[in-house]
Protein backbone atom coordinates (compact mmCIF):
# COMPACT_ATOMS: atom_id res chain seq x y z
CA UNK A 1 0.00 0.00 0.00
CA UNK A 2 1.04 3.46 -1.10
CA UNK A 3 1.14 5.65 2.15
CA UNK A 4 2.27 9.84 2.03
CA UNK A 5 3.30 11.45 5.02
CA UNK A 6 2.86 14.81 6.33
CA UNK A 7 4.54 16.63 9.42
CA UNK A 8 3.62 20.06 10.41
CA UNK A 9 6.49 21.66 12.58
CA UNK A 10 5.70 23.93 15.01
CA UNK A 11 6.46 25.69 17.78
CA UNK A 12 4.75 24.02 19.98
CA UNK A 13 4.06 20.87 18.21
CA UNK A 14 4.81 18.41 15.79
CA UNK A 15 2.04 16.62 13.83
CA UNK A 16 2.69 13.79 11.76
CA UNK A 17 -0.15 12.58 9.76
CA UNK A 18 -0.08 9.00 7.23
CA UNK A 19 -2.87 8.47 4.69
CA UNK A 20 -2.94 6.00 1.98
CA UNK A 21 -3.44 7.14 -1.86
CA UNK A 22 -7.58 7.84 -1.68
CA UNK A 23 -6.28 10.40 1.25
CA UNK A 24 -7.31 8.16 4.26
CA UNK A 25 -6.10 8.86 7.26
CA UNK A 26 -4.22 5.74 8.58
CA UNK A 27 -1.97 6.58 11.06
CA UNK A 28 -1.03 10.00 13.57
CA UNK A 29 0.71 10.80 16.49
CA UNK A 30 1.55 14.81 18.31
CA UNK A 31 5.52 15.30 19.32
CA UNK A 32 7.29 18.39 21.29
CA UNK A 33 8.21 21.29 19.35
CA UNK A 34 10.01 21.68 16.05
CA UNK A 35 10.29 25.35 14.87
CA UNK A 36 13.85 24.81 13.35
CA UNK A 37 14.87 28.68 14.13
CA UNK A 38 14.50 28.11 17.68
CA UNK A 39 15.73 24.05 17.77
CA UNK A 40 18.48 24.18 15.34
CA UNK A 41 18.87 20.67 13.05
CA UNK A 42 19.75 18.20 15.87
CA UNK A 43 16.59 18.81 18.15
CA UNK A 44 14.42 19.54 14.95
CA UNK A 45 15.48 15.88 13.60
CA UNK A 46 14.80 14.27 16.71
CA UNK A 47 11.41 15.90 17.07
CA UNK A 48 10.25 15.02 13.77
CA UNK A 49 11.89 11.12 14.44
CA UNK A 50 9.85 10.80 17.40
CA UNK A 51 6.98 11.88 16.04
CA UNK A 52 7.32 9.68 12.40
CA UNK A 53 7.87 6.76 14.20
CA UNK A 54 5.00 7.04 16.70
CA UNK A 55 2.53 8.01 13.81
CA UNK A 56 3.78 4.55 12.27
CA UNK A 57 2.83 2.68 15.57
CA UNK A 58 -0.57 4.16 14.70
CA UNK A 59 -1.07 2.94 10.98
CA UNK A 60 -3.73 1.01 10.39
CA UNK A 61 -3.69 -0.89 7.06
CA UNK A 62 -3.78 -4.44 5.57
CA UNK A 63 -0.52 -5.18 7.77
CA UNK A 64 0.46 -3.89 10.59
CA UNK A 65 3.63 -1.58 10.30
CA UNK A 66 4.36 -1.93 14.33
CA UNK A 67 7.65 -0.32 15.60
CA UNK A 68 10.08 1.11 13.18
CA UNK A 69 13.74 2.83 13.70
CA UNK A 70 14.80 5.63 11.83
CA UNK A 71 16.71 6.12 10.33
CA UNK A 72 16.06 3.19 7.45
CA UNK A 73 17.24 2.53 4.00
CA UNK A 74 13.60 1.12 3.35
CA UNK A 75 11.49 3.62 2.03
CA UNK A 76 7.94 3.43 3.98
CA UNK A 77 6.44 6.77 1.81
CA UNK A 78 5.37 7.10 -1.39
CA UNK A 79 6.12 10.50 -0.55
CA UNK A 80 6.70 13.13 2.39
CA UNK A 81 5.64 16.63 2.90
CA UNK A 82 7.41 18.40 5.51
CA UNK A 83 5.79 22.08 6.88
CA UNK A 84 7.99 23.61 8.82
CA UNK A 85 7.95 26.65 10.99
CA UNK A 86 11.28 28.88 11.45
CA UNK A 87 12.14 27.56 7.66
CA UNK A 88 12.43 31.42 5.77
CA UNK A 89 15.42 30.68 3.26
CA UNK A 90 16.20 28.36 0.31
CA UNK A 91 19.44 28.04 3.04
CA UNK A 92 17.10 26.44 5.36
CA UNK A 93 15.67 23.91 3.07
CA UNK A 94 18.79 22.86 1.69
CA UNK A 95 19.99 22.38 5.31
CA UNK A 96 17.23 20.15 6.18
CA UNK A 97 16.50 17.92 2.91
CA UNK A 98 19.19 15.81 3.19
CA UNK A 99 19.03 15.14 6.93
CA UNK A 100 14.88 14.42 6.54
CA UNK A 101 15.94 12.16 2.92
CA UNK A 102 18.22 10.13 5.42
CA UNK A 103 15.65 9.69 8.13
CA UNK A 104 12.83 8.54 5.93
CA UNK A 105 14.74 6.89 3.16
CA UNK A 106 13.40 8.97 0.86
CA UNK A 107 15.42 10.77 -2.26
CA UNK A 108 15.96 14.38 -2.54
CA UNK A 109 13.28 15.49 -5.24
CA UNK A 110 9.84 15.50 -6.25
CA UNK A 111 8.71 12.78 -3.54
CA UNK A 112 10.22 14.85 -0.68
CA UNK A 113 9.07 18.27 0.49
CA UNK A 114 10.41 20.45 2.70
CA UNK A 115 9.25 24.02 2.97
CA UNK A 116 7.74 26.64 5.53
CA UNK A 117 4.60 25.54 7.08
CA UNK A 118 2.14 27.97 5.68
CA UNK A 119 2.84 26.09 2.33
CA UNK A 120 0.09 23.26 4.10
CA UNK A 121 -2.66 25.49 4.65
CA UNK A 122 -3.07 26.21 0.10
CA UNK A 123 -3.16 21.88 0.30
CA UNK A 124 -6.68 22.42 -0.64
CA UNK A 125 -5.41 23.96 -4.18
CA UNK A 126 -4.15 20.37 -4.51
CA UNK A 127 -7.94 18.95 -4.06
CA UNK A 128 -10.05 20.91 -6.12
CA UNK A 129 -10.20 21.01 -9.76
CA UNK A 130 -11.97 24.22 -10.14
CA UNK A 131 -9.49 26.74 -8.83
CA UNK A 132 -6.04 27.55 -10.46
CA UNK A 133 -4.77 29.52 -6.98
CA UNK A 134 -4.33 30.01 -3.97
CA UNK A 135 -3.95 32.30 -0.53
CA UNK A 136 -2.93 31.33 2.65
CA UNK A 137 -4.25 33.63 5.76
CA UNK A 138 -2.47 32.70 9.03
CA UNK A 139 -4.41 35.06 11.75
CA UNK A 140 -3.02 33.31 15.07
CA UNK A 141 -0.26 35.03 17.80
CA UNK A 142 0.81 36.10 14.33
CA UNK A 143 -0.18 36.68 11.10
CA UNK A 144 1.11 36.27 7.46
CA UNK A 145 -0.29 35.80 3.79
CA UNK A 146 1.16 33.27 0.97
CA UNK A 147 0.44 32.94 -2.45
CA UNK A 148 0.55 29.72 -4.84
CA UNK A 149 -0.26 28.20 -8.09
CA UNK A 150 0.21 24.62 -9.15
CA UNK A 151 2.63 23.25 -11.00
CA UNK A 152 2.23 20.79 -13.85
CA UNK A 153 3.70 17.79 -11.27
CA UNK A 154 0.91 18.97 -8.71
CA UNK A 155 3.28 20.57 -6.10
CA UNK A 156 2.66 23.74 -4.60
CA UNK A 157 4.50 27.07 -6.45
CA UNK A 158 5.07 29.81 -3.90
CA UNK A 159 4.46 33.30 -5.70
CA UNK A 160 4.13 35.48 -3.03
CA UNK A 161 4.30 36.30 0.35
CA UNK A 162 3.51 39.34 2.52
CA UNK A 163 4.38 39.72 6.48
CA UNK A 164 5.11 36.83 9.09
CA UNK A 165 7.75 39.62 10.75
CA UNK A 166 7.31 38.99 14.02
CA UNK A 167 5.57 40.65 16.72
CA UNK A 168 8.20 43.77 16.80
CA UNK A 169 7.79 44.68 13.14
CA UNK A 170 3.94 43.39 12.29
CA UNK A 171 2.12 39.99 12.44
CA UNK A 172 -0.83 42.15 11.68
CA UNK A 173 -4.20 40.64 11.71
CA UNK A 174 -2.62 38.56 14.77
CA UNK A 175 -2.89 37.83 18.36
CA UNK A 176 -0.40 40.55 19.44
CA UNK A 177 -1.58 43.23 16.50
CA UNK A 178 -5.25 42.73 18.10
CA UNK A 179 -4.19 43.41 21.82
CA UNK A 180 -1.75 46.43 20.90
CA UNK A 181 -4.66 47.96 18.94
CA UNK A 182 -6.66 47.60 22.02
CA UNK A 183 -4.44 49.61 24.13
CA UNK A 184 -4.37 52.06 21.56
CA UNK A 185 -7.70 52.34 20.97
CA UNK A 186 -8.47 52.79 24.88
CA UNK A 187 -5.93 55.49 25.19
CA UNK A 188 -6.79 57.62 22.00
CA UNK A 189 -10.07 57.17 23.17
CA UNK A 190 -9.15 59.39 26.55
CA UNK A 191 -7.27 61.68 24.97
CA UNK A 192 -10.05 62.81 22.65
CA UNK A 193 -12.21 62.58 25.92
CA UNK A 194 -9.61 64.84 27.65
CA UNK A 195 -9.80 67.76 25.04
CA UNK A 196 -13.54 67.22 23.88
CA UNK A 197 -14.26 67.17 28.05
CA UNK A 198 -16.68 64.07 27.81
CA UNK A 199 -16.98 60.36 26.48
CA UNK A 200 -18.40 59.62 23.31
CA UNK A 201 -21.63 57.76 23.30
CA UNK A 202 -21.32 54.39 22.52
CA UNK A 203 -18.92 54.50 25.50
CA UNK A 204 -21.83 53.51 27.30
CA UNK A 205 -22.07 49.89 25.63
CA UNK A 206 -18.11 49.81 26.69
CA UNK A 207 -17.19 46.00 28.05
CA UNK A 208 -13.55 45.92 27.22
CA UNK A 209 -11.86 48.43 29.42
CA UNK A 210 -13.01 46.81 32.28
CA UNK A 211 -11.87 43.55 30.82
CA UNK A 212 -8.68 45.23 29.80
CA UNK A 213 -7.96 47.13 33.33
CA UNK A 214 -8.76 44.20 35.08
CA UNK A 215 -6.73 41.58 33.11
CA UNK A 216 -4.15 43.71 34.36
CA UNK A 217 -5.08 44.83 38.06
CA UNK A 218 -5.44 48.33 37.28
CA UNK A 219 -8.56 50.26 38.62
CA UNK A 220 -9.39 53.44 36.85
CA UNK A 221 -6.77 55.41 35.43
CA UNK A 222 -6.37 53.73 31.65
CA UNK A 223 -3.25 55.70 31.54
CA UNK A 224 -1.73 53.11 33.94
CA UNK A 225 -1.97 50.92 31.08
CA UNK A 226 0.83 52.15 29.27
CA UNK A 227 3.17 51.74 32.50
CA UNK A 228 1.72 48.03 32.25
CA UNK A 229 2.75 47.45 29.15
CA UNK A 230 6.04 49.29 28.66
CA UNK A 231 7.62 47.85 31.55
CA UNK A 232 10.96 45.41 30.44
CA UNK A 233 10.21 41.33 30.15
CA UNK A 234 10.11 39.91 33.21
CA UNK A 235 14.09 39.57 35.11
CA UNK A 236 15.02 35.80 35.41
CA UNK A 237 15.04 36.11 39.41
CA UNK A 238 11.01 37.43 39.66
CA UNK A 239 9.62 34.32 41.26
CA UNK A 240 5.80 33.82 41.94
CA UNK A 241 7.04 34.33 45.51
CA UNK A 242 7.18 37.66 44.96
CA UNK A 243 3.70 38.44 46.11
CA UNK A 244 3.44 42.16 46.32
CA UNK A 245 4.81 42.05 42.29
CA UNK A 246 1.23 43.25 39.74
CA UNK A 247 0.74 39.26 37.68
CA UNK A 248 1.84 40.76 34.56
CA UNK A 249 5.20 41.70 35.11
CA UNK A 250 5.69 37.74 35.67
CA UNK A 251 4.63 37.83 31.60
CA UNK A 252 6.74 38.95 28.58
CA UNK A 253 5.74 41.92 26.88
CA UNK A 254 4.50 40.34 23.79
CA UNK A 255 2.35 38.07 25.53
CA UNK A 256 0.80 40.71 27.60
CA UNK A 257 -0.74 41.90 24.86
CA UNK A 258 -1.63 39.51 22.55
CA UNK A 259 -3.78 37.77 25.86
CA UNK A 260 -5.54 40.62 25.26
CA UNK A 261 -7.49 39.17 21.94
CA UNK A 262 -9.80 37.27 23.77
CA UNK A 263 -10.96 39.97 25.88
CA UNK A 264 -11.41 41.74 22.46
CA UNK A 265 -13.52 39.00 20.70
CA UNK A 266 -15.44 38.16 23.94
CA UNK A 267 -16.55 42.32 24.00
CA UNK A 268 -17.15 42.66 20.17
CA UNK A 269 -18.86 39.45 19.52
CA UNK A 270 -20.69 38.66 22.50
CA UNK A 271 -21.38 42.25 24.09
CA UNK A 272 -21.84 43.91 20.32
CA UNK A 273 -19.26 46.73 22.20
CA UNK A 274 -18.48 49.27 19.28
CA UNK A 275 -14.71 49.94 20.56
CA UNK A 276 -13.70 46.02 20.61
CA UNK A 277 -15.47 45.88 17.14
CA UNK A 278 -13.37 49.01 15.57
CA UNK A 279 -10.81 47.26 16.90
CA UNK A 280 -11.18 44.17 15.01
CA UNK A 281 -12.13 45.76 12.42
CA UNK A 282 -8.60 47.98 12.26
CA UNK A 283 -6.87 44.52 12.73
CA UNK A 284 -8.49 43.05 10.18
CA UNK A 285 -7.90 45.03 7.78
CA UNK A 286 -4.64 45.62 7.83
CA UNK A 287 -5.02 41.50 6.96
CA UNK A 288 -6.79 42.63 3.96
CA UNK A 289 -4.46 44.88 2.99
CA UNK A 290 -1.57 42.25 2.68
CA UNK A 291 -3.99 39.71 1.12
CA UNK A 292 -4.88 42.78 -1.47
CA UNK A 293 -0.74 43.51 -2.64
CA UNK A 294 -1.04 39.46 -3.70
CA UNK A 295 -3.99 40.08 -5.81
CA UNK A 296 -2.36 43.13 -7.40
CA UNK A 297 -2.58 43.09 -11.81
CA UNK A 298 0.73 40.70 -11.66
CA UNK A 299 -0.55 38.47 -8.83
CA UNK A 300 -2.93 36.12 -8.76
CA UNK A 301 -6.78 36.36 -9.41
CA UNK A 302 -9.29 35.67 -6.33
CA UNK A 303 -12.13 34.56 -8.70
CA UNK A 304 -10.22 31.85 -9.69
CA UNK A 305 -8.96 31.03 -6.45
CA UNK A 306 -9.49 29.43 -2.92
CA UNK A 307 -8.79 31.49 0.14
CA UNK A 308 -7.44 29.27 3.30
CA UNK A 309 -7.54 30.42 6.21
CA UNK A 310 -5.58 29.15 9.30
CA UNK A 311 -4.85 30.02 12.80
CA UNK A 312 -6.89 30.62 16.13
CA UNK A 313 -8.17 34.00 15.64
CA UNK A 314 -9.31 33.28 12.01
CA UNK A 315 -11.25 30.05 13.25
CA UNK A 316 -13.71 32.38 14.24
CA UNK A 317 -16.19 32.94 11.92
CA UNK A 318 -17.14 35.87 12.28
CA UNK A 319 -13.80 37.33 12.06
CA UNK A 320 -13.11 35.69 8.86
CA UNK A 321 -16.47 37.16 7.70
CA UNK A 322 -14.78 40.83 8.80
CA UNK A 323 -11.87 40.39 6.13
CA UNK A 324 -14.43 38.46 3.38
CA UNK A 325 -16.59 41.34 3.73
CA UNK A 326 -13.80 43.93 3.44
CA UNK A 327 -11.91 42.03 0.11
CA UNK A 328 -15.50 41.60 -1.53
CA UNK A 329 -15.83 45.70 -1.10
CA UNK A 330 -12.90 46.15 -2.87
CA UNK A 331 -13.64 43.38 -5.41
CA UNK A 332 -12.34 40.58 -4.41
CA UNK A 333 -14.41 37.66 -4.36
CA UNK A 334 -12.72 34.11 -3.94
CA UNK A 335 -14.06 31.11 -5.34
CA UNK A 336 -13.81 28.83 -2.62
CA UNK A 337 -12.95 29.64 1.02
CA UNK A 338 -11.72 26.79 3.41
CA UNK A 339 -10.64 26.96 7.20
CA UNK A 340 -7.94 24.41 7.73
CA UNK A 341 -8.34 23.58 11.41
CA UNK A 342 -5.62 20.49 11.07
CA UNK A 343 -2.82 21.28 8.44
CA UNK A 344 -0.89 17.96 8.62
CA UNK A 345 -4.08 15.88 7.85
CA UNK A 346 -4.86 18.31 4.89
CA UNK A 347 -1.37 18.64 3.39
CA UNK A 348 -1.58 14.63 3.38
CA UNK A 349 -4.49 14.07 1.31
CA UNK A 350 -3.75 17.25 -0.55
CA UNK A 351 0.02 15.08 -1.32
CA UNK A 352 -1.64 11.98 -1.96
CA UNK A 353 -4.02 13.84 -4.64
CA UNK A 354 -1.13 15.73 -6.09
CA UNK A 355 0.74 12.67 -6.75
CA UNK A 356 -2.68 10.57 -7.98
CA UNK A 357 -2.16 13.14 -11.56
Amino acid sequence: MSLYLCVDCGGSKTSAVVCDATGEIKGRALGGPSNFAYLGIDAFTEAVKVAVSDALKTCTTPHSIGPVSLPTSQPLFAAAWLGVSGVDSQGAIDTITPVISRLLGIPKGRNLIVCNDTHLLAAPLQMHDDVSCAITCIGGTGGIVVSFTQEADGNLKEMGRVGGWGWILGDEGGGYHVGREAVRQIILRADVASVEGQQPAEAAKDTLVGRVMKQFGLKSDVYELLSAVHIPDPVPSLTTADLNVPPYLYVPREKRLSQLAPLVFQSAFEDGDPLALKVLEISSGALVEQICILLRPRGVKASEGVICFGGSLVGVEKYRNMILDQLAQKGHDFKRVEFVDDAAAVGARGLARAHAV
